[in-house]
């Protein structure tokens, strides 16, 4: 039975699809309150996935500052160990060479290392090899160690190994 409406008055008009007002939604079924809290879920998700994110930027950042100070280290044995450099050349020549012996090498740069502090971050450094390369101008130096990157230290809990190999050149200026 339909209400009647004082003269002048126009019926009500209920209004479809997305123009509903609040009042009309519920009537029409849907229930705002089930959906209540979705959008918490999709944040937390996203603040997760952030956290990972950093987490992973992190860690290959320490990794990536752990090879800088190794290579760093193997920059500064190479270079003691290249002014090991014996002189090898005729007397009076005019372009003396010089000459790198892989024994001198390998000590100035074992001597070397153990005058350096252990850069935080790095652990079991080792040299690996040291000699002079085949043209006997060229000192060569390899080192390894362990880096163990922020955060994730619990993942890989003997860290993780690199290596590094640098090189120097003996020259002689007259």
């Amino acid at each position: 039975m339909r209400k009647l409406l004082p003269p002048g008055r126009p019926a009500p008009v209920r209004a479809t699809g997305p123009f509903r007002t609040h009042g009309e939604a519920r009537a029409g079924g849907r229930d705002e309150a089930g959906e209540a809290g979705q959008i918490m879920v999709l944040l937390i998700g996203y603040v997760l996935l952030t956290l990972l994110l950093v987490t992973v930027v992190a860690a290959a950042g320490s990794l990536y500052v752990g090879h800088k100070k190794l290579f760093s280290l193997a920059d500064g044995a190479a270079l003691a160990a290249a002014d090991t450099f014996e002189v090898n050349g005729a007397e009076g020549a005019a372009d003396p060479g010089t000459r790198l012996d892989s024994g001198a090498v390998r000590a100035a740069a074992q001597e070397y290392l153990a005058g350096q502090p252990i850069p935080e971050g790095l652990d079991a450094i080792a040299l690996a090899s040291a000699s002079g390369a085949g043209d006997g101008r060229t000192a060569e130096v390899s080192l390894g160690a362990v880096v163990h990157p922020l955060f994730i230290n619990f993942l890989v809990p003997d860290g993780i190994s690199i290596s590094v190999t640098s090189t120097a050149r003996a020259k002689l200026l007259l």
